[in-house]
This record gives structure tokens, C-alpha cells and sequence, in this order.
């Protein structure tokens, strides 16, 4: 190509242009035209690849459509500084391989990692738009995959692109070693919470959207990211939480997203003069909640006469729901509750409130107070008229 453009710049020379500054503004005006072709090329496939119904091919196209430009500009600006390097000698040139070297490596690293990010952001959206029973990784696993294979092919580019620029590898990587130590005692706090990060990705204890809390430490809350050094959780009053990764190696976690039911546990009381209807109002509350369609019978569910408070008749209401969602299990509870107020009024029963009865031995106080204490209100010393 080299030959070919010394023969067009000779040529050339007879109209009065150097030849060298001719064969340079060539591969220039080439490279401009090949990024020009390429980009309305791009724009034409990706129109038709819209059709498709596959996401590979998506996810090929658009991670190597800005390395292929990249690509295109760095092999024709050093190819043009090659020219310039063979004719003039200028030092400053030599640089030009080396880049061309560098930008390969780094457009095909490019591309690597734009094919992890668009391939992980569409398996992403195929496990939030699947059935919550189908099996399958979760995003959060999801998302851990994708980080590791980026920092991986991060890293082996750092490395090949080192050893391409003429840097000893095994040199850095012993360097490295001795440094690692130095580092891992100034930074064993960051390491700590690296490997809390991978504890979770690996037990899956919780995942990004999930409810947790801990009885530890004053930590409940909706999980929004989870990073290699902090997870970032949004409290019920919406202000976000940022707790280091080591933290959830030391402490007791609770996933109430996890939970398969939820528990409705209350003790109702009733009157100590609606004893002759108490069983029969037991009896009624589990008939209605056997018929509910939003309680799930085949969990553990009781309802029995209890104790004799001090001043009530008290019978525990103990079952589950069908639901786990916190509104809808509220408005469940809420209809429980009401239903079993209205079978105790269908039997003319009361629920008991705090009371108190007084006995008073009549024999041991005077003749006109006993008269006083048993007349009606109205006929006592100083009642109100």
C-alpha cells in the first residue's frame, strides 16, 4: 500500500505537491471517508437488526460499533505518521506503532466489556420480566458475574498492553506481590468489605430490591445496590443507608422479603357475662376464617379460649395469610378483625374493656350509710340536681 501511494504521490509531484504531504492528506482523506462509510454502514444494520427479534445480535452490534471507529481512526492516524516518520526521521514519530498497538488492544477490550454490560442489562431485564417460581439466576448474581468479567478483561489488557509498551511483566507482577502486602495492611478495612461483597453474591442472603433488617444494628430497609464496598439500602423514610459490605459478615440478617406467609397472632376478650356464648363464638371466628379466601388453611391455625384476665375472657386468633405484601396483608387483617366483631355482636356478646367491682360488707358499716350506699344516685348526700 506503501508502494502504491508513493507511485500516486510521484504522479502527483508533476502537479507541484510534495509527495510525502500528498500520500499523507491520502490516508487522511481515507480515514475520514472510512469512518464516513462506516457510520452510515452502522446506522443501516442497526436499523435492520430493530427487526430482529434475537438479542445476541444486538448486543454484538452496538459493543463493537465504537471500538470499530476507534479502530478505523487510530490505523489510519498512525498509518499517516508513519509516512511522515519514513520521510522526515522526526523522533517524535516513532510513538505512532506503538499507539496503534495500544488503541487495538484497547478497542478489543472495549468491545469485551461493552458485550458484558449490554449481554448482563439484557438478562437483567429477561429475570425481571419472568415468573417469580422460575429458577434461574437473580440479578444480583447477575450483576456479580458481570463486574468480575469486566475487571478480568480490565486487567489482562492492563497487562498485554504493558508488555506490548516493552514493560517486564513478571517484574510488575513480583513488584505487585511485594507491594500487595504493604497494601494489605493499609487497606484491609477496603479488602474487608471486598470479600463481605463476595459472601453475598455467593450466599445470596439478599438480593437488590429486598426488605431487610437486622436485630443488631438499627438497619431496615429496602436494598437499592450492591457494590464491592458498600450496600446501598433506602429506609422507610427514604433517606439511603450506605453500610460496608464486612458489616453483614458479623451481624444476623433478616430477609422479611423471604417470608412465605405472613402471621395474623391476636388475643380478643370478651365480657365475663357472655361466658354461655364464648364457645360458640370461637367456633364461628374459625369457621370464618377457614371460608376466607385470603387465609391459607393448611398452615397452622388456631383459635381457642385461652385465659381468664382480669377482666375479659380471652381467646387467641393465630393464622397466616396468603400474601406476604405488607398493604395487602394489613387490608386482610383489617377484614378478620371486623368480621370477628360482627359474629360477637350476632351473639349478643360485648369485647371487655378494663373494669373494676367494688364488694362492700354491709354488716360491718352503720345503719343509715348501707341505706344511703343501696338508694339510687339521685337520693344521695349532695348529688347534683
Amino acid at each position: 500500500m506503501i508502494e502504491n501511494l508513493k507511485n500516486l504521490s510521484e504522479k502527483l509531484a508533476f502537479l507541484g505537491f510534495d509527495g510525502w504531504i500528498t500520500q499523507v492528506f491520502i490516508v487522511v482523506f481515507l480515514t475520514v471517508l472510512a469512518d464516513f462509510i462506516g457510520r452510515v454502514l452502522l446506522r443501516y444494520i442497526a436499523g435492520k437488526l430493530q427487526l430482529s427479534k434475537t438479542l445476541l445480535d444486538d448486543s454484538l452490534f452496538f459493543a463493537a460499533r465504537a471500538p470499530l471507529l476507534l479502530i478505523i481512526w487510530s490505523l489510519g492516524l498512525t498509518f499517516a505518521a508513519d509516512i511522515v516518520l519514513a520521510e522526515t526521521g522526526n523522533p517524535l514519530f516513532k510513538i505512532a506503532e506503538p499507539i496503534r498497538n495500544v488503541s487495538v488492544i484497547a478497542a478489543i477490550a472495549w468491545f469485551l466489556i461493552r458485550l458484558i454490560k449490554e449481554a448482563e442489562k439484557n438478562f437483567i431485564q429477561r429475570i425481571e420480566s419472568r415468573d417469580e417460581d422460575e429458577p434461574g439466576l437473580d440479578r444480583t448474581t447477575s450483576e456479580a458475574i458481570g463486574k468480575l468479567l469486566r475487571l478480568t478483561i480490565g486487567i489482562t489488557a492492563a497487562i498485554v498492553i504493558l508488555q506490548t509498551l516493552g514493560f517486564s511483566v513478571s517484574g510488575v507482577l513480583a513488584f505487585g506481590g511485594i507491594g500487595g502486602i504493604a497494601i494489605g495492611f493499609a487497606a484491609r478495612d477496603l479488602l474487608a468489605n471486598f470479600f463481605g461483597a463476595l459472601m453475598i453474591y455467593l450466599d445470596r442472603p439478599f438480593a437488590v430490591n429486598d426488605w431487610i433488617r437486622s436485630p443488631d444494628r438499627n438497619i431496615e430497609g429496602t436494598v437499592e445496590y450492591i457494590g464491592w464496598r458498600h450496600t446501598r439500602i433506602r429506609t422507610f423514610d427514604k433517606r439511603p443507608l450506605y453500610v460496608p459490605n464486612s458489616i453483614f459478615t458479623n451481624i444476623v440478617v433478616e430477609n422479611p422479603s423471604r417470608m412465605l406467609n405472613r402471621r395474623i397472632y391476636e388475643t380478643v376478650g370478651v365480657r365475663y357475662d357472655d361466658v354461655g356464648v364464648i364457645e360458640a363464638i370461637i367456633s364461628d371466628v374459625k369457621a370464618m376464617l377457614i371460608a376466607h379466601d385470603d387465609i391459607n388453611d393448611k398452615l397452622t391455625m388456631i383459635v381457642n379460649f385461652v385465659s381468664f384476665a382480669p377482666s375479659s375472657l380471652d381467646f387467641m386468633v393465630y393464622t397466616f395469610t396468603h400474601t406476604t405484601n405488607w398493604v395487602e396483608f394489613h387490608q386482610i387483617k383489617q377484614d378478620v378483625m371486623l368480621k370477628i366483631a360482627k359474629i360477637i355482636e350476632e351473639h349478643e356478646a360485648e369485647m371487655a374493656y378494663p373494669t373494676s367491682t367494688v364488694h362492700l360488707a354491709s354488716a360491718n358499716l352503720p345503719t343509715g350509710l348501707t341505706d344511703e350506699l343501696q338508694a339510687p344516685p339521685s337520693q344521695h348526700a349532695g348529688a347534683n340536681t
